[in-house]
């Protein structure tokens, strides 16, 4: 059994309570969804939908981030968590925060609660910036993988201030361009800077280790790191400055060659890998990545096309296909070996100690896997077709998903050592 360095390991306060939050929110996420399914296929700067991109981007992607961030940071880093209060603080921050837009989008009440919820997420996101760099700087060596997570956590501070500057906007006009437009520079410095950047970093340190692989071609994630960076710098500044127009795309493409060579690395990693077998948990992540370039692809369609279903369907790829796939796959390839960490670390070798993976209930996995596979092709399928009944077929499986992924991440966190005869089992 492999482990952290001694010292190493943060307390579960600062790491546990964005795993279980973020399974609620995902639930939450799929209830909105199915109460305003006759509303996806419209506008995407509708109340209700607000509210759903919300949820999806801050209570379920950057709350489950946050959680497995703090715990791998000493990893990478090789070094104790900056602060651990900071990090209990930002969770308060973003809990409540994330709540507070929610409830104020869904209800569009764009005023006080609106520009309070998105100050508190601009403060977590703050701290978690300062945690994440801190905890890299005292490293020795800034290497790639820490770069990304820092290079991330800069991303999403600035989605979050441009995003509380379009709260403000909205009861005291004061951008001097179309609040839409900027609307679409702050969805995609989170998705691009943020989500992409962050997981393009932890899946090239992540993936080697559940593979037992290894790749040589590490100029691939410095190309994916410069490339990345390269587009959308271009795209914020051209798109603020210009009107949004066609050559957008030129910008997308360079973001794109940057996730091509992050790929490239990936699939070479797995080229080379020790373990044949791939497990449930990681098609998760295969398949993910399938939803991650339809994306690119439906890009183009998006922009061109005047029916706002393909930009729907375009955030639905990136959301709900993958973003959502790779955390219902790494969640049970993190979290039982924190808890593992934290019940047994002390004890592993001295008594029988179960192993990470018996943690939760590997059968529900499984049913994990094939709900998703389900619930969103049907989805996609509903969206295209514009078919309500279809689309609320989907969201039903859809939210069977969330309570199965809810009950797993149940039973890991209140895991407890049983003892017989002063033996753990």
């Amino acid at each position: 059994m492999t482990s952290t360095p001694i010292g190493k390991i943060p307390a579960g306060i600062a790491v546990l309570p964005f795993y279980g939050t973020a399974a609620v929110f995902f639930l939450v996420l799929c209830v909105l969804m199915l109460l305003a399914a006759d509303e996806l296929t419209r506008h995407y700067f509708s109340p209700h939908v607000l509210a759903i991109v919300h949820t999806a981007a801050l209570g379920w992607g950057t709350m489950v981030i946050f959680g497995a961030a703090y715990q791998l940071l000493p990893v990478i880093c090789e070094r104790d968590l900056f602060s651990i209060p900071m990090a209990v603080a930002s969770y308060c921050l973003l809990t409540v925060g994330t709540l507070l837009m929610v409830w104020s989008f869904w209800g569009f009440r764009v005023r006080v609660s609106l520009i309070w919820g998105g100050a508190l997420v601009v403060a977590s996101t703050l701290l978690y910036g300062i945690n994440a760099c801190g905890t890299a700087f005292s490293s020795r060596q800034l290497g790639i993988h820490r770069l990304f997570m820092m290079v991330s956590a800069l991303w999403l501070l600035i989605t979050a201030v441009i995003g509380l500057l379009l709260a403000i906007n909205l009861s005291h006009t004061f951008i001097p361009r179309p609040h839409v437009d900027v609307l679409k520079l702050h969805a995609h410095a989170g998705l691009a800077g943020w989500f992409l950047q962050l997981i393009t970093g932890v899946s090239a340190k992540l993936v080697p280790m559940f593979l037992l692989g290894k790749s040589k071609k590490t100029w691939l994630l410095y190309a994916a790191l410069l490339l990345q960076n390269m587009g959308l710098v271009l795209f914020l500044a051209d798109g603020y400055f210009n009107p949004i127009t066609g050559k957008m795309l030129w910008y997308a493409g360079i973001v794109g060659l940057g996730t091509l060579a992050w790929l490239g690395y990936l699939v070479d990693t797995y080229c080379h890998r020790l373990r044949k077998k791939v497990e449930t948990l990681m098609r998760h992540t295969a398949v993910s990545f399938g939803y991650l370039i339809a994306g690119f692809i439906l890009l183009p369609m998006a922009y061109h096309a005047a029916d706002v279903r393909w930009a729907t369907l375009y955030g639905t790829f990136l959301f709900l296909g993958w973003i959502t796939g790779i955390i219902l796959g790494k969640t049970f390839k993190t979290l039982p070996f924190i808890v593992w960490n934290i019940r047994y670390q002390q004890l592993h070798g001295k008594a029988h100690v179960p192993l990470p993976k018996q943690l939760y209930n590997e059968r529900l996995t499984i049913y994990q896997f094939y709900l998703y596979l389900g619930a969103f092709s049907s989805l996609v399928i509903g969206m295209v077709t514009n078919e309500t009944w279809v689309i609320r077929t989907a969201l039903f499986l859809w939210l069977a998903l969330a309570v199965i992924y809810l009950v797993n991440v149940v039973k890991v966190l209140f895991h407890k050592p049983v003892f017989h005869h002063g033996t753990i089992t």
